[in-house]
């Protein structure tokens, strides 16, 4: 366990995530997933999560690592197509994880989400927490689109589109 990840996991209160994530930028996420989620056959789902628990930091548990325990814990593979993706943000870590479901993660190759989850630190690390993350949907969603066209039915929304705050 590295000691600056320590006290950054110490120190990290879920006062600074509300901060930085308001409910304004919470319901622009969710805006912006419903309205990307309405061009194709794709579901969303936005994580952000203030610190890990000091047992995990002991395990030296990767934000990779703990998105995919998040991506299992909520369901995120259970699509009718396989096509969900997770982006995942671990704020203490300054770290944004994408995980996409086996029919969608066929289909783009690891650099492609790596590609959005680096543009989505940049606007993080210049403070512009609704822009990254909006901008990180809507790049998912173009993918999605690409490769799972179409308009959903009534009543297809198969995960919620409402971020979840851990």
């Amino acid at each position: 366990m590295k000691f600056g990840r320590a006290l950054r996991h110490l120190f990290a209160t879920h006062w600074s995530t509300r901060r930085r994530f308001t409910a304004k930028v919470l319901s622009n996420i969710e805006t912006t997933i419903s309205q990307v989620e309405s061009q194709h056959a794709g579901e969303i789902r936005f994580v952000v999560e203030t610190a890990l628990h000091p047992a995990e930091l002991w395990r030296d548990l990767t934000p990779r690592q703990r998105a995919l325990q998040v991506f299992a814990h909520l369901g995120v593979w259970d699509t009718l197509h396989n096509n969900g993706v997770l982006i995942y943000v671990l704020l203490a870590d300054r770290a944004v994880e994408i995980l996409a479901d086996r029919g969608i993660a066929v289909q783009v190759a690891p650099s492609g989400w790596d590609e959005i989850c680096r543009e989505m630190e940049r606007h993080y690390r210049e403070g512009d927490f609704g822009r990254g993350s909006v901008a990180g949907v809507q790049h998912v969603g173009r993918l999605l689109e690409r490769h799972f066209p179409g308009i959903r039915g009534a009543g297809a929304n198969e995960l919620p589109n409402q971020p979840v705050l851990l």
